[in-house]
């Protein structure tokens, strides 16, 4: 008994009307016929099975900087998917590929900032390893809120972006304002070093002092950042209070609340 099922097209599988004559169809269209011919003639390139030149950590990398730039250049507002992966060069399937969304592209940008930043204050400090007083490391501690060079002034311009964002954001707002602060943390330790002071001075709070340090100076940087004050006015006010630091020296620090 013959099959009167139809069958389906080998190029777009759509279902076939069975001929009442003849061999049975296998192209639904000549397209899909045409279409058949030109793979075979040119069939595809197996993938290579080398590794690819950009890794995906080099690649996300890669995305992570363009965001960097555009957020410092033109803000958030100005960092759809489209223009990220313009400006990295990539297409924006590569972005898809590598970031579901774009809430996870820009908080993944943000703690790969974050990390930089890190690490390269961290290296700056265990240069002066040696240094016997601890006002120097702390200085050179708080050099890295200051926009001294084009990384540290794209940093300071990326925090802002992200700071004006998470205000109208309240899911970015949750990972920008994460309760860990590891550069008042490193502050609090530095000024925790800080020899007695003069006997007429009460000692400072440790933890106070580097709340206002971290701020103070981000917020001077800012005005760096936009020419109201120069590198040297900055530096001359932390010094004063550096001074001052070192006059009154360091008590206990006060529970965080």
């Amino acid at each position: 008994m013959r099959d009167e099922t139809p069958s389906v097209c080998r190029e777009c599988r759509a279902r076939l009307t069975p001929a009442g004559k003849g061999r049975p169809p296998v192209y639904c269209s000549r397209g899909c016929q045409a279409r058949a011919y030109r793979r075979r003639k040119n069939p595809p390139r197996p993938a290579p099975r080398t590794a690819p030149s950009a890794p995906p950590s080099g690649r996300r990398r890669q995305i992570a900087e363009a965001v960097w730039r555009i957020a410092a250049d033109r803000g958030l507002d100005a960092a759809s998917m489209r223009e990220i992966a313009s400006e990295a060069g990539v297409s924006l399937r590569v972005v898809q590929y590598h970031f579901e969304s774009k809430h996870q592209l820009l908080v993944t940008a943000l703690r790969m900032l974050h990390e930089r930043s890190e690490r390269q204050a961290r290296a700056r400090i265990e240069a002066l390893r040696d240094a016997s007083d601890p006002r120097v490391v702390l200085r050179a501690l708080l050099d890295e809120f200051l926009p001294l060079d084009e990384e540290r002034r794209v940093a300071l311009r990326v925090h802002a972006a992200y700071y004006a964002r998470s205000l109208t954001d309240p899911a970015l707002a949750e990972i920008f304002l994460h309760d860990a602060q590891p550069m008042e943390d490193l502050v609090t330790a530095l000024i925790t070093q800080l020899p007695t002071g003069a006997r007429d001075l009460a000692p400072v709070d440790p933890r106070r002092e580097a709340d206002l340090l971290v701020s103070g100076v981000t917020g001077l940087g800012i005005d760096v950042l936009h020419g109201r004050r120069s590198v040297a006015e900055v530096r001359r006010t932390l010094d004063y209070h550096l001074e001052r630091l070192g006059a009154a020296g360091a008590g206990t620090a006060a529970p965080r609340s």
